[in-house]
């Protein structure tokens, strides 16, 4: 399936013939979906509406801002911050381990999303790149990139818990919907570390795809999918062995994988490809590449509403999020937001 771009006019057009007529059809008293995109070269986080393709707010929240969570009830949004410096490619990992750390500033941002104001920052990380929930709302999992573990905080007692080694540089970090399995990519590694949410306990390790990024369970709990950034790779692991571990695609060369969503009502598994530019959309059950949708500079993070009808990608060099339809497998609009953007999450 190919998309063809429309040209700015056409598309300014219709964006606000679309805006008016979706504001029309919303019932009285309805609240449109927000979006939290976290802005990490400006310590912030944007707030969006995603039905009107604006922005809200921006929030101050600390330095490097990289992955986010809502709690279940929407009610707090979780934030990781680092004071390691950023060293993007091509700076080597020697030189940047000798650039001047701000461990003070390490920590996660207790953001209350009513009042839009910083309540804590919950401290006991080190170098946190992402952040997951429970799904009873009392725990955060939390990857610590430069110590190789995963950081299991209480929230209410705002204190870390227990500590799991895993593979070097940890990054993504995904609670199952059963509530009883935490994993966790290693970058360096290529692989996935399997654990069990209440003893904290790791079970298993598996190899996957090169430099995984991030993944998504099926609804069952029973399998899961994770992102090959440098071999353009999506492999699928079963749960809880992570056996069998398949590739489920193989996308261009110049794709980057990178967020990973499941839709699994409409049978969709959405990927940001990074340098690609792209959502890779793909059929879950057999690695059919449906098609992939332009969006914009270095997609990063991914975002689906609840009720599946956007999609949302933070692009870090442009400066701005991709909200696309998913009817239609095309961008409504770009929202402009801070300072490269990294995740994004979408809640009530």
């Amino acid at each position: 399936m190919t998309w063809i771009p429309l040209r700015p006019a056409i598309l300014r057009g219709a964006l606000t013939a679309s805006l008016a007529l979706m504001v029309f059809l919303l019932p009285a008293g309805a609240r449109a979906a927000r979006a939290y995109v976290s802005n990490e070269d400006d310590g912030t986080v944007t707030v969006i509406d995603t039905q009107r393709l604006a922005a809200l707010a921006t929030v101050t929240v600390g330095k490097r801002p990289r992955g986010l969570v809502l709690s279940p009830d929407g009610a707090s949004l979780y934030v990781a911050l680092t004071g390691l410096p950023k060293c993007p490619p091509p700076i080597p990992e020697q030189r940047c381990a000798k650039l001047p750390r701000d461990r003070q500033a390490d920590g996660v941002a207790v953001i209350d999303t009513a009042t839009l104001k910083q309540t804590r920052l919950l401290k006991g990380v080190s170098d946190p790149e992402r952040v997951e929930i429970s799904r009873d709302g009392h725990s955060l999992f939390v990857t610590d990139e430069d110590a190789a573990r995963l950081s299991v905080l209480d929230v209410l007692r705002g204190r870390v818990v227990a500590r799991i080694t895993v593979g070097r540089e940890p990054e993504g970090v995904r609670a199952s919907p059963n509530g009883r399995w935490v994993l966790v990519t290693s970058e360096s590694g290529n692989s996935v570390a399997i654990i069990d949410a209440h003893t904290h306990t790791l079970l298993h390790t598996v190899l996957v795809g090169t430099r995984p990024r991030d993944l998504a369970f099926t609804p069952d709990s029973r399998s899961a999918y994770v992102s090959g950034e440098a071999d353009a790779s999506v492999y699928r692991i079963s749960l809880p062995s992570g056996a069998p571990t398949a590739q489920l695609v193989q996308l261009r060369q110049e794709a980057r994988p990178m967020g990973v969503v499941l839709d699994a009502p409409h049978g969709r598994l959405y990927v940001s490809t990074g340098r690609g530019g792209t959502v890779a959309v793909i059929s879950p059950q057999d690695g059919k590449l449906i098609g992939e949708i332009a969006v914009g500079a270095r997609p990063w993070g991914l975002a689906l509403s609840e009720d599946g009808t956007r999609l949302l990608t933070a692009n870090g060099p442009s400066g701005d999020v991709s909200v696309i339809d998913t009817h239609t497998l095309t961008v409504l609009g770009k929202v402009t937001v801070g300072h490269g953007p990294w995740g994004v999450v979408v809640g009530p």
